[in-house]
């Protein structure tokens, strides 16, 4: 079997993303397990909408996003494989300490130090598959990647609705070691505990050698990073905050489609449960690979823009289906339009990280994933979740109204990101063109 780049089979290579995968699906687990809590937690901790946007988005995107940057430096120069296996013994635990959260200020902590778990993980992740892959298959890799994140949170809303009719009772059970709990906190004990034994299979990764001859472990200078991204501004600009606006819908959608579906049909927290888990575990999860195929089909046809053009057509998708399904009168039509929803929300996604890992050369590439990783989840984890709370609770001031609330969200958010991307394509070309001729003078440089 021959080798590739970095040295390993493509069996291997392949083995290497089915692990990183599998983290990525614990962490979309771990991450999304609130969205079906919703009517408990509010309930047993008295809180509003908008702060329960704060504990599924807000708390965790800060840490998460800021420590992505000083964590993808370290990836840049020292042992990747490491760096993310420590990762998920930190998010795996805090997630499992959620279920002794008896106050909103310390569920709101340990979501945040969720947050700090999981920044290791996603820059580190397409760094060492960049390296691994060829940029001819690349896109296909990082799209089963990407699909994690949909298969990952479908199982989170299809695991969450098996055990959301314990969580909505009242009262408390008593766990070993961990004590009296309500019986919406044992979700957390549910998904946060098999995370730990997930750390073993990252001491069988092999960390390559860096591709480019200018990746060497002493690193980069910081002042040559913001160098390069500066001087390729527009191209950075209009893709990550299309991507980043485009991710604000994806969230807002994922945070509140269960409420929506018990507040306008009269829906039971498990059959809001059982669909969206069902439709994202099945169409989320094939969508990315397409378009990460569709990416690569571009770029052998000599459209090296391919990933955003597929980024377009994910916009463009969404800014249909997403805008009609919560203005449906029956719950039968309202489904009808979101098995377009799952399948226009993931179809980028694959292409999306691609794209992130083509304008950056190899000697940086980890540090210039993570500042779009940075972007994207500060402003999507942040603000996805709390746009359609604070449309609900400062606009139309009528819980009920959550319908409206994601038909303007997602209107406004996908118009927006269409117009990016499209605003983009001359720039990211020209970055492509130029991205070899700067990694050679950086090489002869340090």
């Amino acid at each position: 079997m021959t080798q590739n780049d970095a040295g390993f089979s493509p069996r291997y290579a392949w083995y290497v993303v089915a692990v990183l995968t599998l983290a990525s699906v614990s962490a979309n687990i771990d991450r999304q397990s609130l969205a079906l809590l919703v009517p408990a937690i509010e309930r047993d901790l008295a809180i509003s909408d908008t702060q329960m946007s704060y504990l599924i988005g807000l708390a965790f995107s800060i840490f998460y996003s800021i420590l992505g940057l000083p964590i993808a430096r370290l990836a840049d120069r020292s042992n990747r494989r490491n760096i993310m296996a420590a990762g998920v013994g930190l998010w795996s635990l805090f997630t499992a300490a959620c279920a002794t959260a008896g106050t909103y200020l310390r569920l709101l902590l340990l979501r945040i130090g969720v947050g700090v778990g999981e920044a290791t993980l996603l820059a580190p992740s397409v760094s060492l598959i960049a390296d691994y892959f060829p940029r001819e298959s690349r896109g296909r890799a990082l799209s089963v990647f990407s699909s994690a994140v949909f298969f990952g949170s479908g199982l989170a809303y299809f695991l969450g609705a098996w055990v959301v009719g314990l969580a909505e009772q009242r009262g408390t059970w008593t766990v070993p070691v961990v004590g009296m709990i309500r019986p919406w906190q044992s979700v957390f004990l549910f998904v946060g505990l098999p995370g730990l034994a997930l750390m073993a299979l990252f001491f069988t990764i092999r960390e390559p050698r860096r591709v480019s001859p200018g990746a060497a472990p002493s690193g980069v200078p910081l002042r040559a990073v913001w160098q390069y991204v500066s001087a390729n501004r527009r191209t950075f600009g209009t893709q990550t905050l299309g991507f980043a606006i485009s991710a604000t819908v994806n969230y807002a959608i994922a945070a509140w489609l269960a409420t929506f579906l018990m507040r306008t049909y009269g829906w039971s927290g498990t059959r809001a449960g059982l669909v969206q888990g069902s439709l994202t575990m099945t169409i989320g999860v094939a969508a990315p690979i397409i378009g990460g195929w569709v990416a690569d089909r571009f770029v052998s046809r000599g459209m090296t823009d391919g990933p955003l053009r597929v980024g377009m057509i994910g916009a463009a998708g969404m800014l249909i289906s997403a805008t009609a399904y919560p203005l449906m009168p029956t719950a039968a039509w309202a489904v009808a339009w979101l098995v377009a929803v799952n399948f226009f929300a993931a179809f980028p996604w694959g292409a999306a990280a691609t794209a992130a890992a083509e304008v950056v050369p190899a000697p940086i590439r980890a540090q210039g994933v993570a500042l779009y990783f940075f972007v994207l989840s500060l402003v999507s984890s942040a603000f996805g979740p709390s746009l359609v709370a604070w449309c609900t609770d400062y606009v139309f001031h009528d819980r009920a109204m959550v319908r409206y609330s994601l038909a303007l969200v997602s209107f406004l958010g996908m118009a927006s990101a269409l117009i990016l991307l499209g605003m983009g394509l001359p720039a990211y070309r020209k970055t492509l063109a130029l991205r070899d001729t700067w990694s050679s003078v950086q090489q002869s440089a340090i």
